[in-house]
């Protein structure tokens, strides 16, 4: 099989083509706390909930930057860390609600 930049991009190691995955541990962590933070929505208990949120999808983006299985999952973890910053950048300039 040749290796183009559209199997590169879409395919992984074993030739298949990979745009979703189950989700990891990381997601799973980020999906429970974001359901959870619409449930308890003040209080220390939200904060707790809105760190362990953004921190668990910070490490889900990081991890499919390095590792992820094609260029397709390499790029969509930038663009989730990169829309991770942006949002915490503008909410502590109080440009969000």
């Amino acid at each position: 099989m040749q290796n183009t930049l559209v199997d590169k991009t879409f395919r992984d190691s074993d030739g298949k083509i990979v745009l979703a995955q189950m989700p990891n541990l990381p997601l799973i962590v980020w999906i429970v706390t974001s359901l959870l933070a619409l449930i308890f929505t003040n209080g220390k208990i939200n904060t707790v909930l809105e760190v362990l949120a953004n921190g668990s999808l910070f490490t889900w983006a990081w991890l499919e930057l390095f590792q992820g299985v094609n260029y397709f999952r390499r790029a969509l973890g930038l663009a989730v860390l990169i829309g991770l910053i942006v949002l915490k950048i503008n909410s502590d300039n109080g440009l969000t609600n």
